[in-house]
């Protein structure tokens, strides 16, 4: 039987090569709930990275379908042979995560792996709800289950923001695949479509849609911030505290977006972070 330290071990040097923003919220969490967020934020990062793994979507396909098939209880085999998957199952049996939830969370990113354009805003927030803010709400029940259920909505709207953080981080890379995660009523509502955006020659359009897309995140990030969060689940919601810095940036640099990167350096991350740890709030 394999050691449930070495899969926390496992999971947390995976989360520390794959998300390393979420890897310091791990950090930053209480010691007993360490191992559990490591496995489920590893488990996001596997999800997040398999159209990097793939060239063609069906075999993307398969790998989300291996994650499916361990969590509805039709695993091919033992997971001794990935430290992941038994670190996961773990955490959704000792903290109670509902398994719907992850599964969700797999049929959503079946998205990623093809290049068809985001429709809607509405589209976009129910990407956004069983992805970014899906994680988050599991988290929460890992750090406290009752009150992580007071911070539901705030976990929803964070989530969302924090999204659209990572699709304008994301946007050069997305751009070379032919991805376009900006919602096409947004796009049309500036004058633009999915190839006059990739193509990047309209630059005062290009820039009005990325401004409204970072826009709408600030919006939801405002949404996040006016609830007040229990604090026992405040490490689920640390990493959400680097959105803002990427909206601003991207609402000033506009077209530019397509082309450089808005990342912070790590040690500024790593500080927004800590303080906001320490602050009690995000």
């Amino acid at each position: 039987m394999t050691d449930p330290k070495t899969n926390q071990d496992v999971s947390l040097a995976m989360l520390r090569d794959t998300d390393r923003d979420r890897y310091l919220a791990c950090l930053l969490s209480p010691d007993d709930k360490r191992g559990a967020l490591a496995a489920l934020y590893a488990f996001n990062a596997e999800l997040a990275r398999i159209r990097d793994l793939v060239h063609e979507p069906l075999p993307g396909e398969i790998r989300m379908q291996y994650w499916r098939d361990l969590l509805e209880g039709n695993a091919h085999g033992s997971t001794e042979a990935n430290p992941l998957a038994a670190a996961l199952l773990s955490a959704v049996e000792a903290h109670r995560l509902p398994r719907q939830t992850l599964v969700n969370m797999i049929e959503a990113r079946i998205f990623d792996l093809y290049d068809d354009p985001m429709e809607s805003r509405t589209a976009l927030e129910g990407y956004a709800g069983e992805t970014a803010s899906a994680l988050i709400q599991l988290a929460g029940l890992i750090l406290s289950p009752d009150e992580a259920m007071k911070s539901a909505d705030a976990a929803g709207h964070a989530g969302v923001a924090q999204a659209i953080s990572g699709m304008l981080l994301l946007m050069p890379l997305h751009r070379r695949r032919g991805q376009v995660y900006i919602p096409l009523e947004i796009l049309s509502a500036t004058g633009l479509d999915r190839e006059t955006f990739l193509a990047g020659a309209d630059k005062p359009r290009i820039s009005a849609a990325i401004e409204a897309f970072a826009g709408l995140g600030r919006d939801h990030l405002a949404k996040a911030r006016a609830s007040v969060l229990p604090p026992s689940v405040l490490p689920a919601f640390l990493p959400v505290v680097l959105a803002e810095p990427v909206l601003m940036k991207a609402q000033k640099r506009g077209a530019t977006v397509l082309e450089a990167s808005l990342q912070e350096p790590q040690w500024r991350r790593q500080m927004r972070m800590a303080f906001a740890g320490m602050r009690k709030k995000i």
